[in-house]
């Protein structure tokens, strides 16, 4: 090999290692940039309230104080408003069963639209992805007197139906396009070997459906805990979510007690960010999957 080509490659290892410092730079400054609102909420949420209106803060929380978490836990949002550890049921409760029905509705829906041929097929596939286009804010009002007339106002079962609407169409389509990659030779190779039609579908199809299940289930947990705006249109008083509670939490006074904002901030945000380091693999492999195929 000439000495040419030799610092040619030299020149191209180079080039290389260079572009791959500054893209690993780029991406820590963006990771640096986004992680660190979290860490101010978390440092926050351990300093005492009076460092920290100041013009010296402090990185670190040096005054550790764990009674911003106590004040949180046990005060009212408002009086007449319910406390955090209800308001934890709600979330909770709520976020259950709409992930639940979630799952039953569009995995029978997506089922439908990716193993029969019927006609309006296209037509509703187009109607899902439209519904997903319109931005919730637009139709909050309408859906407030839909779930007035229903009388339905402050409960956990109208703010449920609300998002579930929400989450419902994304979930078929993501569904879908997991049940379009599970070849339907599978269930008649099944078929031949003796099983029914029922049996191969839950014996062969469905356990590889299960990352899609998990994937978009996750989604729709995260979307409904961290619903604001119709919850907080709907509830008031003892039934109040997370979101709207922390609201009311941080209004309730004139002289706001950031330090407990912070810490009911970190109390809300802590479940999820637990829940997600647990099943961020099968999160990511699945939503990608059931993005690209079919």
């Amino acid at each position: 090999m000439s000495e040419a080509s030799i610092a040619e490659l030299k020149r191209g290892r180079v080039k290389r290692a260079a572009n791959r410092t500054l893209i690993n730079v780029v991406a820590l400054l963006v990771f640096l940039g986004s992680i660190f609102p979290v860490y101010w909420m978390v440092n926050m949420s351990f300093t005492p309230s009076n460092k920290i209106i100041s013009r010296d803060p402090s990185f670190i929380p040096l005054d550790f104080t764990l009674k911003n978490y106590v004040t949180a836990w046990t005060r009212e949002a408002a009086p007449g408003q319910t406390d955090f550890p209800h308001a934890l049921a709600s979330s909770l409760t709520l976020a259950v069963c709409v992930v639940a029905a979630c799952l039953l509705f569009a995995f029978l829906a997506a089922i439908a639209l990716a193993r029969f041929a019927f006609r309006g097929r296209v037509a509703f596939i187009l109607s899902v992805l439209v519904v997903q286009m319109i931005p919730g804010e637009a139709m909050m009002f309408t859906i407030y007197n839909m779930v007035d007339d229903w009388r339905l106002l402050n409960t956990l079962l109208g703010l449920g139906i609300v998002n579930l609407a929400a989450v419902v169409p994304f979930t078929i389509w993501t569904l879908r396009g997991f049940v379009n990659g599970v070849p339907a030779d599978l269930e008649e190779a099944a078929q031949i070997d003796g099983c029914t039609k029922s049996q191969a579908f839950w014996k062969v199809t469905f356990p590889l459906l299960a990352p899609g299940l998990v994937s978009t289930g996750i989604f729709s947990f995260i979307q409904t805990w961290n619903e604001f705006t119709m919850a907080l249109l709907m509830m008031k008083g003892y039934n109040l979510t997370l979101p709207p509670w922390l609201n009311s939490f941080q209004s309730a006074t004139e002289a706001t007690n950031w330090g407990a904002v912070m810490a009911g901030s970190t109390l809300i945000a802590l479940p999820v960010v637990v829940f997600f380091l647990f099943v961020q693999g099968r999160m990511t492999g699945g939503l990608v999957s059931g993005a690209v195929k079919g």
